[in-house]
C-alpha cells in the first residue's frame, strides 16, 4: 500500500496534467475547475489551484479572458493556448508510454493484475 507522502508526490506531479485537461474542455473559470475536479483523486482548493494556474500562464500553456458576470465582479476565463494543446498531446503521449512500460514490468515480474 503507498504511504500518504508517496500519494501526494504522485498526485502533485499529476496535478498539473489535470489542469490542463479540464481547461482542455473549454473556457473555464476557476471555480469550475475546482468543481470539475472535486470528486476526483485531483480535488484541490483555491490556494493550490490559483499558483498553479498562474505557472501554466508564464509558461504560456494557458491564457484568461475576463468576463462579465451576472452575479458578481467580473472573473477570469482560462483557455488552453495552441502550446497548451500541444502540451496535452504530449503530455498524453507519454502517460501512454508510462502505463505500458509498467504493465509490461509487470507482466515480467508476475505482480499485475489486468484491468
Amino acid at each position: 500500500m503507498l504511504t500518504v507522502s508517496q500519494q501526494i508526490a504522485i498526485r502533485k506531479g499529476l496535478l498539473e496534467f489535470a489542469v490542463l485537461k479540464v481547461v482542455g474542455m473549454g473556457s473555464v473559470y476557476a471555480a469550475d475547475i475546482l468543481y470539475r475536479l472535486q470528486a476526483t483523486e485531483f480535488a484541490t482548493q483555491e490556494g493550490t489551484l490559483y499558483p498553479l494556474l498562474s505557472k501554466l500562464r508564464r509558461d504560456g500553456l494557458v491564457v484568461y479572458k475576463w468576463q462579465e458576470s451576472e452575479l458578481g465582479p467580473p472573473r477570469k476565463y482560462y483557455q488552453l493556448t495552441d502550446l497548451g494543446r500541444k502540451q496535452i498531446a504530449a503530455l498524453d503521449l507519454y502517460w501512454k508510454i508510462i502505463d505500458q512500460t509498467l504493465r509490461q514490468l509487470g507482466r515480467q515480474s508476475g505482480l499485475v493484475t489486468e484491468s
